[in-house]
């Protein structure tokens, strides 16, 4: 069975002010020149920007939980489906692309800000170009701190992360845009909606702490092994979250385990990511669910027998303001399932 289920910067006003990442002071204006530092780099913006691209679909979606969609001139690097309610505000903004847009294409919208999820895309090796590129141009960037705070993304793939990922990265990150764009009251809204909400998702299933495990499954390649959340990712808090146990013990993002090491390890449920994304074969919930039902060694875990294949936005997945959404979902699987009991 599947369920989807302002006191003001006084000291600032005489020089730019510097504002560690995260610091949002309630009800006060924000003073430019504004500098904050932000994933090893000090970005400083002159004034509230105006033509935003967002290059990355949790960065976009924040955007437009801040009421800044008129702010966002561009948007790319698409996984699925825009947060529910904002499907007119998000029609109504330029698609760059939905994977890497050029550099070209970013600079032809006249952006003054770039908001970014992945460093993989803006960053010291950025598929897109460097934020010393834009910034040669007068165009800051600003890194969204979930990919970068204890995270090493230098290597292939998704990077290795060192330290644990939490929602305060998230909530940094709301905060950090809201000082930017000077709509701080607007932030501290958003944050306390989603402590409110995480809360609330705990307590649906306070009582099957330590009593499941759990493989998140996200997509594979041809003939390769699945990627799957490691254990310090968003995935992961997820389900530390839900008091679930994350079978995979790597500090890797998106680490490639097989179905021999998975089986054996007889998760209690599969949680498997549904996007429209399609860059490889199992990108899609139909094939997954497919291979499930007919891999010899898949298909003999506990989870599928027992129909504990729980689908998931692969945005909630992944360390983005829609992680609250993950944890919401799957706490309502379960509970559904019988699995809280």
């Amino acid at each position: 069975m599947i369920f989807f289920s302002r006191t003001p910067f006084r000291a600032a006003v005489l020089l730019a002010s510097f504002v560690p990442a995260g610091f949002a002071a309630q009800a006060a204006e924000t003073v430019y020149p504004l500098t904050l530092e932000n994933c090893g780099r000090q970005v400083t913006l002159q004034a509230a920007p105006s033509r935003t691209v967002a290059i990355g679909q949790s960065s976009t979606e924040i955007l437009y939980l801040l009421g800044l969609a008129d702010k966002v001139a561009g948007t790319a690097r698409w996984v699925g489906p825009v947060l529910k309610g904002y499907e007119e505000v998000n029609a109504g903004v330029h698609r760059l692309a939905d994977n890497d847009p050029s550099f070209e294409s970013v600079l032809a919208l006249k952006p003054d800000m770039i908001a970014v999820q992945f460093q993989g895309q803006v960053g010291p090796e950025g598929a897109v170009a460097t934020p010393e590129q834009f910034e040669e141009l007068g165009i800051a960037v600003y890194t969204s701190p979930s990919d970068c705070v204890g995270k090493e993304n230098a290597n292939a793939g998704d990077g290795v992360r060192h330290q644990v990922f939490t929602m305060d990265l998230v909530h940094r990150e709301i905060r950090d845009l809201a000082l930017i764009y000077n709509v701080q009251d607007k932030g501290e809204e958003v944050v306390a909606d989603l402590k409110q909400r995480e809360e609330a998702a705990r307590a649906t299933i306070a009582s099957a702490e330590g009593k499941l495990s759990a493989v998140f499954w996200f997509s594979s390649a041809a003939d390769a092994d699945p990627y799957v959340a490691g254990k310090n990712g968003a995935s992961a808090y997820i389900m530390s979250a839900l008091g679930i146990e994350n079978i995979i013990t790597t500090e890797e993002e998106w680490p490639t385990v097989g179905w021999e090491t998975i089986a054996k390890a007889a998760p209690t449920l599969i949680v498997a990511g549904a996007m429209e994304r399609r860059r490889h074969p199992q990108d899609s919930l139909e094939s997954k669910l497919d291979f499930l039902k007919s891999d010899p060694v898949a298909s003999l875990m506990p989870a599928v027998t027992n129909g504990h294949v729980f689908a998931m936005d692969a945005q909630s997945m992944n360390p983005t303001i829609r992680t609250i959404e993950g944890i919401e979902v799957l706490a309502d699987s379960i509970a559904k399932a019988g699995l809280a009991k």
